[in-house]
Order: structure tokens, then sequence, then C-alpha cells
């Protein structure tokens, strides 16, 4: 496939009403909430997955754009695995660097949090992480620490996940450092989760040397997640600093 059309059309043919309504609770659309408005129409993730598998490796990005548009929230998330599809099928630096810069383009239609999940450790913590010097990366880091976009922030945080994979630690603690101060719960559980992958690529000291230095800030959703796979003394000790 290669048309945005038929893919749509492949989506809604895999409708569950009843699912539409829990998860349009689960990513709260409520008035005032972080998803407000959003339509959901009760496809899960493994489904979506199931038509990205028959989509064309030479999908058009004007065909991916069509997608990402659409108010309906599977549809988007569909478009996002496509363009993690064409990300790590492009055999240059170049052909990542176009998937890289539409996604960037397009941000704010990764407007939830399994949205920014599925794609940002992939497009833009490799492409950062590969295709960027030194200074390109921690500009581009910055920046994003610094949008008032709570996805926004939370691309960058999940984008430390690709070093974090690779046994480097160094870009999750710069960028959590910056962050602790957040004032969502969803960030909160992000670095937390990032944080305790630290623990499990790098090692329970790495994570701990950072634990000590910052457990009187940290919001303690985020340290909850943190240190998850600690021991149950060693949780309880650092819950009671």
């Amino acid at each position: 496939m290669k048309s945005s059309s038929q893919i749509k059309h492949s989506i809604l043919s895999l409708v569950t009403p009843d699912r539409a309504k829990t998860n349009a609770w689960f990513f709260k659309t409520g008035k005032g909430e972080y998803g407000e408005g959003d339509i959901f129409i009760g496809v899960t993730v493994p489904q979506v997955r199931s038509v990205v598998k028959n989509v064309s490796t030479d999908m058009p990005l004007s065909e991916v754009q069509k997608l990402l548009k659409d108010p309906i929230h599977e549809v988007r998330l569909c478009a996002l695995l496509i363009l993690v599809k064409l990300f790590r099928d492009a055999k240059t630096k170049e052909g990542k660097k176009k998937v890289f810069d539409f996604y960037i383009k397009y941000t704010k239609y990764i407007n939830n949090w399994d949205l920014v999940d599925a794609s940002a450790h992939i497009i833009v913590g490799e492409y950062i992480s590969d295709c960027m010097d030194h200074k390109q990366r921690i500009t581009f880091i910055d920046k994003y620490i610094a949008s008032k976009s709570l996805w926004g922030n939370r691309i960058i945080v999940l984008a430390t996940f690709y070093q974090i994979k690779k046994g480097n630690e160094k870009m999750i603690f710069y960028v959590a450092g910056k962050l602790l101060d957040h004032p969502h719960d969803l960030m909160h559980k992000a670095i937390g989760w990032m944080l305790r992958e630290v623990g499990k690529s790098c090692g329970e000291k790495v994570l701990i040397n950072f634990l000590d230095k910052h457990v009187q800030r940290m919001p303690r959703t985020m340290l909850r997640y943190a240190i998850e796979r600690f021991q149950e003394k060693m949780r309880k000790a650092y819950l009671a600093k």
C-alpha cells in the first residue's frame, strides 16, 4: 500500500466502539485534560502495526502527511509507525534526515504520550546521536527542553532511550537534570522510566550516583519509577529521604 486513503480504510475496518470509549478515557480526552478533543475509534496497537507491515517502503511522505494530520488518533499512530519504518529502512544519512526533518516539522500532530513513545527514541534519538555533532545535538536538546509543549518535552526525554540502550547515560542525566522541576505528571513518569532503564542498561551504581545528587528535588512519581527495580529495603530508604 502507498495510498493514505487505502491505509485509513484498512484502519477503519478494525473499529471497536467499546474499546474506543475505554481509550478515550485512558488517554484523557475530556475537557481540560491533556488529550482534550482527541478521537479514538478503538483499534489496538498490534492491529495498527499489522496495517503498517503492508505499507510500501517507498511510500511518499506527502501521503504520510495526510495520515499524520488526521483527527483520528489511531491513524496518526499509523503515520508515525510508518515513519519509523521509513527511517529504519533508509540506507543513507540523507534518507534518515528526510524522515527526521519531516517528523520535526509536524510534531504538533504528535500530541499524546503513546505517539511520542512509539517514535521519538528511534527517529529523534538515533538521528541526533548518530547524525549530529556535539554542538548541534546540545542545541537541539536545549530547544526541546525549553519548549512550552508537553509533547516536545517528552520527545526529548524519550529520545535519550536510544543512548541508554547503548549503555550511555549522559544524555538522560543532562535532560533529567534540566527537567526535574517540570510540573506535569506525564513527564515525571517519562523521566523516571528512563532513569530506571539507566539502572538496567548502564548499571545500578550509575543510577544511584544520580539519585543521591537529586533525590531531594525529584517528584515522588519520578523517584518511584526510577527505583522500581531496586530491592525493597533500598526503595524504602529512598522514599524516606
